[in-house]
């Protein structure tokens, strides 16, 4: 899986998440570019993005996400 297919995946669980068709995620989108991005939220995206790939994230990989690019980053190492 490429990095961009992993970040259509992700977006499409950022619209479900916000319910909100409009968000387009980049590599370098944050928190603080997403209004309704808060703590509880983060957790339910980091839950959906395990669920949908079969990941687990260990705490230090989550605390370490600056952005979604570095996210989707994780994920494809876990996937390989």
């Amino acid at each position: 899986m490429e990095l961009n297919d992993i970040l259509k995946q992700v977006n499409d669980i950022f619209i479900d998440i916000f319910d909100d068709e409009t968000i387009v995620l980049e590599a370098a989108t944050t928190a603080n570019d997403i209004e309704e991005w808060d703590s509880l939220n983060h957790i339910q995206i980091i839950v959906a993005i395990e669920k949908r790939f079969s990941i687990r994230f260990s705490t230090q990989d989550i605390q370490k996400f600056k952005n979604v690019g570095e996210m989707c980053e994780a994920i494809m190492r876990r996937l390989s």
